[in-house]
């Protein structure tokens, strides 16, 4: 394997691990400071589900802006690849709420969400970088 491969393989990681480590990481403290009850333990109300998509909504922004930045070429195409798993990954949410009787309408807004906003946030550091002169690059 080639060394920009690799970097590309552990650009789309990083991409979703900061997705994932700072969504269930927001959870985890909004369980803990009683925001959020324990999962099983109460019913959410519908704010709490809003307030989870939109964090959740930024961190995957945040995600596809990194990720463009890390990536050795092409950041759109890396950028495009984190959001495909995303999406896929979120629809398979979507498929184990439902097999388990749980509010649907979230995991689906999660779902039709992961694309955009992934690419968003690559194309916000993609049009930052050429709105740069070549003076502020170096």
């Amino acid at each position: 394997m080639n060394k920009d491969l690799l970097k590309s393989i552990g650009t789309v990681i990083a991409g979703i691990l900061i997705t994932v480590i700072f969504s269930n990481g927001t959870d985890f403290v909004l369980e803990w400071l009683g925001v959020f009850p324990a999962i099983g333990q109460a019913e959410f109300d519908a704010w709490m589900f809003i307030l989870a998509i939109i964090y959740r909504t930024i961190y995957s922004a945040t995600a596809g802006y990194l990720v463009a930045a890390l990536a050795p070429n092409r950041p759109m195409r890396h950028v495009i690849i984190l959001g495909i798993i995303g999406t896929i990954a979120a629809t398979l949410g979507v498929l184990a709420s439902i097999s388990k009787g749980f509010v649907v309408w979230y995991p689906i807004v999660l779902a039709v969400l992961a694309f955009p906003s992934v690419w968003v946030g690559g194309k916000m550091n993609v049009t930052a970088k050429q709105s740069l002169t070549p003076e502020e690059v170096t």
